[in-house]
């Protein structure tokens, strides 16, 4: 987890120095589009922030009162920078109605688009940064910050496009719409992510594909045994965790049986990375011809 962390950390640095050079557009522009923009990255800051401190926390390992460790603590960090991105959807959009019935012209300077620009395409190398690194890590935390970044580069690109637009036809109310769009935009991002934290904090069972590949797995490695049901699986962090019933001969040996639960832990981890797993080994009188037949 020492990676996750530096990656948190250096997400705090990329958050604060994005958030000064859009404060700079802004003040050099004056365009509400910008500040709305700016705002965002007010919330990256927050966000980042917690996410160093829900990933620290995460890495700790199990302890008597946390047998199953720390790992959902990412998710309160994801849903936390949820809730501030929908914060300040809220807080753009009471600019947006203050600005729109006093549209103004926006002061375009050749600096104020070049910083924007500049913080826009950090923004982007930190993104591919956190992605790449998330998914090989597996960490909410991690993704969750680079999906925020990615809406955050779109979003800064429709913006600066918007503005020019403006300056192009003079119709200066494209401003305050654009910053309204921008709100939108985050509103959306912000109630996705929420929605997603919560369902890791309540357990939720694992995508479909990956429990067809956990199904598959376990068919094509419990050579010996009859069938496989009762899979469950669920989700904590970098972890996965699967628990299923194994069906074996009744007359089959306790040693025996125990290399087949070796065997299919083995080819689950390989398949899966991170993983704990649980395997109740019963005789075949318990079969219930409805679950994992065994090739």
């Amino acid at each position: 987890m020492t990676r996750a962390v530096s990656l948190a950390a250096g997400s705090v640095a990329v958050a604060l120095a994005v958030l000064a050079l859009k404060l700079v557009a802004w003040w050099l522009t004056g365009s509400v589009a910008l500040f709305a923009d700016a705002l965002e990255s007010v919330v990256n800051v927050a966000a980042a922030g917690a996410a160093l401190v829900a990933i620290r926390f995460s890495a700790m390992p199990a302890d008597a009162n946390h047998p199953y460790g720390h790992d959902k603590a990412e998710y309160f960090s994801a849903v936390l920078e949820g809730a501030l991105i929908l914060v300040a959807a809220i807080v753009i959009l009471s600019e947006v109605w203050s600005a729109w019935s006093h549209a103004r012209q926006p002061q375009l300077t050749p600096l104020g688009i070049a910083i924007s620009v500049a913080a826009t395409v950090l923004n982007a190398i930190w993104c591919a940064v956190l992605f790449r690194h998330g998914r090989r890590l597996r960490s909410p935390a991690l993704l969750a910050d680079a999906r925020h970044l990615l809406a955050d580069v779109v979003t800064s690109a429709g913006v600066l496009a918007g503005i020019t637009l403006a300056l192009a036809t003079g119709y200066f109310w494209l401003d305050p719409l654009l910053a309204g769009l921008t709100a939108v935009n985050i509103l959306f991002s912000g109630v996705r992510l929420v929605r997603e934290s919560v369902g890791g904090l309540m357990d939720e069972a694992v995508p479909p594909e990956q429990l067809a590949r956990i199904r598959s797995t376990v068919s094509a490695a419990a050579e010996g045994a009859i069938e496989a049901h009762d899979i469950r699986s669920r989700q904590s962090g970098r972890w996965t965790f699967i628990e299923f019933h194994l069906v074996v001969p009744g007359d089959m040996r306790v040693v025996e049986a125990h290399a087949i639960c070796d065997r299919v832990e083995a080819a689950l981890k390989t398949e899966l990375g991170d993983a704990v797993i649980t395997i109740h080994v019963e005789p075949e009188g318990k079969a219930k011809h409805s679950g994992v037949l065994v090739l």
